[in-house]
């Protein structure tokens, strides 16, 4: 029986070089705001967790400042992308281990930090992901996670909903601001900050990095084109198909 997991490892078995390559992962002015938050911790050195790593980019970012980053990811391909990187750039605290969010296989109050940008909308069970999150966490300890984010308004809901799955069909679910309220409560965190910002995609690009076929293209153009005036306006949806998303930055901290 196909499982969600199943298809994430299939989608990304073969595009780690592409997300090694995104400046869309690459860069952010979200990594400048999580070093701002370790600055923030006691410890002159933390322990964290790069939840769904992909190519690694915040591993790369954050190994100058802390003292061992994890990079977690189900793609083996994506690891061994991290791996070598890693090794080019010679930064040697930053390890690999395979697996889901929902079984985090790490000791309880592992971490002072889990960094999670870009993956929660893969995850095939949330709720148990952020369980297991906080089990892993040092009492006190935070969470940073950034993902695309989704709407409280039905109409823009189903179209951002759709255009994701159209694209890439390990995609579960872009959670809005209310549903991750509701989550981290729901799972025992503290919002300690919570913001969004826009984050504009390329069309040519964004297909590219997921090798989307033709078919499925022709589809997400048609969508883009028949869709009602104020989705094409929320969206900044462009001639060339190029729009913009909006994104969550939430910081929470792990509740006893």
């Amino acid at each position: 029986m196909k499982t969600q997991h199943d298809i994430s490892k299939n989608q990304y078995s073969d595009k780690s070089q592409h997300y090694l390559e995104s400046s869309v992962h690459a860069q952010g002015i979200e990594f400048q705001k999580i070093v701002e938050e370790i600055s923030g911790f006691a410890e002159s050195k933390i322990d964290v967790l790069d939840l769904g790593c992909g190519g690694g980019h915040v591993s790369y970012q954050l190994a100058p400042y802390v003292n061992t980053i994890v990079a977690y990811d189900l793609s083996s391909e994506m690891l061994d992308t991290v791996k070598q990187t890693a090794r080019d750039r010679n930064l040697s605290n930053i390890s690999l281990q395979q697996g889901t969010a929902e079984h985090l296989p790490f000791a309880d109050h592992h971490f002072d930090l889990v960094v999670s940008r870009y993956s929660a909308h893969h995850w095939q069970h949330v709720g148990q992901a952020l369980q297991e999150v906080h089990r892993v966490l040092k009492p006190n300890g935070k969470l940073i996670l950034i993902d695309i984010l989704g709407s409280d308004i039905p109409m823009f809901d189903t179209f951002l909903q759709s255009i994701e799955f159209i694209r890439d069909p390990s995609h579960v679910r872009d959670y809005s601001l209310s549903e991750w309220t509701n989550l981290c409560e729901y799972t025992n965190f503290d919002i300690a900050r919570i913001e969004q910002q826009k984050l504009a995609l390329d069309f040519q690009a964004w297909v590219r990095r997921m090798d989307t076929a033709p078919e499925q293209i022709q589809t997400l153009h048609f969508l883009q084109q028949h869709v009602a005036d104020n989705v094409k306006q929320y969206f900044a949806i462009q001639p060339d198909g190029s729009f913009s998303s909006h994104v969550v930055y939430l910081v929470a901290t792990r509740l006893s």
